[in-house]
């Protein structure tokens, strides 16, 4: 999946390409990029413009003004602190009690610890420490794992994830490649507070919230279990907490947690590999395990792949030419994917059974549910992902039955909770778009529609888990895609739901045991995680992470576009003023599965970074982005440019129109991912609309992406060919008349650097230039120093390319603005020149 956070440089260099844009004026910028080898440009703070000898906003008159000064702390601390998340409690698993288990960091470190908030408490405890459980040791990662916290998008070490048993006693804590079990005291009692020495204090800083005292350690039992040698990938501990399985070497492992030696329980063929799941299960289709256990702990399923067919593509590291080129299984759009099936092993070994259905039929394995008093269930997918089914499976001869399937002409959409089976067996909520919008209905256990939990006009985003009685559900849902509140909902339908959550702001839940853990991230700016136990009474995880010093001003909009609404989000300078012009920057995602107009002021920080630079920063979502109907996402279905295009530059010229302060002869657009390749595409486009863009990691040719993604959308090249020419970015290549810059990790595992490669032969073909900044990285790396100077670059670009707008463009913009002007007094008559500036029906302040 295309990621939108915007990610961060290990490493940079800069490569321009010869010939003949339209600009072809000398760069600053490119005179930046030519700093003492080994330091990352802009690092220092010495950028051109960032001490305000450049023009920003202009006044009416049109003269520029100079470029206010860069808040260098703001900057600082939102790069030390991964824009301020560290520090924050992250839930990991709910105890049957009612104790909350979850993993945080400092306010600015990188290395997690394990806490607990046991039931009937406040005080949160630390039950084990990455540094104490390492005992000195350095912690070690196989490219195995490596890869999959590329997948989770995990940038943290330590104790990143657990493995509970059922009666939450017993905790298995990998810690890179060594595995640790915790054996937690009777009913959640499991110690004390202690005093703050206990703990390291966080690195001061002007936004730090007063730290609560730390734990002190739990009064439980710990022990490292041997692997054998080599890299256990995957540990999970059994349901009873008395064995650890894990991947080596292609194969399954099983050990006892009261100590001796591993024993590998399955010999996989050469050319096939069991227990790990595929790239793009792991990328695409929210799978990341290929292990599973049976509730009683008897039996394990396991993913058999095979991928002798696949292509293998090789990701190396330029910066140190000493490493061996990494392979990856990668199946690009069109090319072979690898065969997927599954098998049963017994716990302590022997020969495997295996689960067949229809494999030409349903080949890709999106989800495997196996939970007490119901059968193992599959969920699969045809390759278009047009068709999808509910598979039961028969333990004693591996053949499936269907429980219920779907079709939809463009693509289903298969979320983890898809399926959720009710705790006795009788039957199984299933979410479906097929009415027009998200629902969930009600099965029994053969498969038959019992009738209608949640409709369609609720909003409905995701089923977290049931109440302690079972009778009610919680689940996340608004009607308003900008927000996103946590309900209790009746499991018989009708009235009764009640809300958790108000008062707007994005809140999501992890539930278990009828207790439930909300994540706040507030309207009003800050993150909370309240605990509401089964009993009723509440508790809050403790952050530890800083705040931002400032409050962004950003508001909201509503535009028309096409015949639809659209929100945008607006954040203007703090020292805004009305009298003045201002430069724009589009910060653009796009792409399917993804918003970035929100309901919380934390998702607008560095746009106010960015706004007080000297800019006003716009988003929208327009059609193929989530919640807001399967339609509205539906329509980009074979062409991923043209609709998502003309929203945002639909939106564009409405809010230009609306807010005058916003000057469109002065355009830049910037993403990363799908949002990287929005804005090469628009610089390429549409240069009477952009005057410069940055794209980073861009998919620049979708035949180069992998299978799961591109054919959701696209289907096969094969099958729709113009498609895939219309949306590539080297087709218009020859186009490029704006300066654009794009910033690609060399080791990107994901979109991999030759997208930018491709683009820039393409571009080199046709006599056009860009400029290039490469990474020695994957495609996420939060290397804070890197992190100053990408955003120091990027400020440098714009400033550079937006300072004075291009002739030709402020001359379409005056003739738009002329033909509005015309049109309104064609309408309106000689009142049009008396008529106040257009309402802001939409507007209010966001959040």
């Amino acid at each position: 999946m295309l990621a939108r956070p915007r990610l961060h440089l290990t490493m940079a260099l800069l490569l321009v390409l010869p010939g003949a844009c339209k600009d072809s004026r000398p760069s600053r910028f490119a005179q930046l990029q030519g700093s003492a080898a080994g330091d990352a440009p802009g690092a220092t703070g010495d950028a051109p413009g960032a001490t305000g000898d450049a023009p920003g906003a202009t006044g009416a008159t049109g003269t520029p003004t100079a470029w206010p000064a860069l808040d260098e702390e703001l900057l600082a601390a939102s790069a030390a602190t991964m824009r301020f998340r560290l520090g924050t409690p992250a839930p990991l698993a709910i105890t049957p009690q009612g104790a909350v288990l979850y993993r945080r960091t400092g306010a600015r470190e990188r290395v997690a610890d394990l806490y607990e908030l046991p039931a009937g408490s406040d005080q949160p405890v630390l039950l084990a420490s990455a540094a104490a459980l390492l005992a000195g040791g350095v912690e070690q990662l196989s490219d195995a794992e490596k890869a999959r916290r590329e997948r989770t998008r995990t940038s943290t070490r330590g104790v990143v994830d657990i493995s509970m048993s059922q009666d939450g006693r017993r905790i298995l804590a990998p810690v890179g490649e060594r595995l640790f079990v915790l054996d937690r005291q009777p009913a959640g009692q499991v110690g004390a507070p202690a005093a703050a020495a206990t703990a390291p204090a966080a690195p001061a800083a002007p936004a730090a919230p007063a730290a609560p005292a730390a734990p002190a350690p739990a009064a439980s039992s710990v022990r490292e279990l041997s692997t054998g040698g080599g890299f256990p990938f995957d540990p999970q501990l059994s349901p009873d907490g008395s064995r650890v399985v894990w991947n080596h070497d292609g194969d399954l492992w099983v050990t006892s947690v009261a100590g001796g030696k591993p024993a590998r329980i399955t010999q996989h063929p050469a050319g096939l590999e069991y227990g790990v799941a595929e790239f793009v299960a792991q990328e695409e289709l929210e799978r990341r395990r290929g292990t599973w256990w049976s509730p009683d702990g008897k039996l394990l399923a396991f993913q058999r792949t095979d991928a002798r067919q696949m292509e293998t593509l090789y990701v190396a590291d330029a910066r140190h030419p000493e490493k061996a080129p990494v392979p990856f299984l990668y199946p690009r759009a069109g090319k072979p994917n690898a065969k997927v099936d599954l098998g049963l092993v017994p716990a302590s070994g022997g020969a495997p059974r295996w689960i067949t259905w229809d494999l030409a039929r349903y080949p890709y394995l999106a989800q495997v549910h196996w939970t007490k008093n119901a059968p193992l269930t599959l969920i699969v997918l045809s390759r278009d992902q047009t068709e999808l089914a509910a598979l039961a499976v028969d333990l004693a001869t591996g053949a499936t039955s269907v429980l219920v399937s779907e079709r939809d002409a463009t693509w289903l959409n298969a979320p983890t909770d898809l399926l959720t089976w009710l705790p006795d067996g009788s039957g199984f909520l299933w979410r479906t778009e097929s009415p027009g919008s998200w629902t969930l209905d009600r099965y029994d256990a053969k498969g038959q529609r019992v009738g209608s939990v949640v409709g369609p006009q609720a909003g409905l985003r995701e089923v977290c888990g049931l109440s302690a009685d079972g009778r009610d559900l919680f689940i996340e849902a608004a009607a308003d895609p900008r927000e996103q509140h946590v309900w209790r909902w009746p499991l018989a339908g009708g009235d009764g739901a009640t809300a958790l959550t108000s008062g707007g702001g994005v809140h999501s839940a992890t539930c278990k045991h009828g207790a439930v853990v909300i994540r706040s991230a507030l309207r009003d700016g800050g993150v909370r995680h309240q605990v509401i136990r089964a009993d009723g009474t509440r508790a809050e995880l403790p952050s530890v992470a800083e705040r931002p010093t400032l409050v962004p001003t950003t508001t909201f909009a509503n535009v028309s576009v096409e015949g639809h609404m659209q929100y945008a989000a607006i954040t203007r300078p703090r020292t805004f003023d009305a009298g003045r012009k201002y430069p724009v920057l589009l910060y653009v995602y796009a792409g399917p599965h993804a918003k970035v107009v929100v309901d919380s002021r934390d998702e607008y920080v560095m746009d106010q970074w960015y706004a007080d630079a000297g800019f006003i920063v716009v988003r929208t979502d327009g059609r193929g982005t989530p919640d807001r109907g399967r339609d509205y996402e539906r329509a980009i279905s074979r062409d991923l440019i043209t609709l998502p295009m003309t929203d945002q530059l639909g939106a564009l010229r409405k809010l230009g129109r609306k807010y005058p302060e916003l000057d469109l002869a002065r355009v830049g657009v910037f993403g990363w991912s799908f949002g990287g390749y929005m804005s090469a595409m628009a610089v390429l486009m549409h240069p009477e609309i952009f005057a410069a863009g940055i794209a980073g990691a861009p998919v620049t040719d979708w035949e180069l992406y992998d299978s799961a993604y591109t054919e959701r959308y696209m289907k096969e090249p094969k099958d729709n060919p113009e498609g895939y020419r219309r949306t590539s970015a080297l087709t218009y290549a020859d186009r490029l008349e704006r300066p654009l810059l794009m910033i690609h990790g060399i080791s990107d595992d994901n979109v991999h650097f030759a997208h930018t490669l491709a683009l820039i032969e393409a571009l080199y073909a046709a006599g056009k230039r860009a400029q290039v900044v490469t990474l020695s990285a994957t495609h996420m790396v939060p290397d804070p120093k890197l992190v100053l100077a990408r955003e120091k670059i990027q400020i440098d670009f714009f400033r550079e390319h937006l300072a004075v707008a291009r002739p030709e463009i402020a001359a379409r913009v005056e003739a738009e603005r002329r033909a509005v002007d015309d049109d309104r007094e064609r309408r309106f008559g000689d009142k049009a020149d008396g008529e106040p500036p257009p309402a802001r029906p939409g507007d209010r302040r966001a959040p």
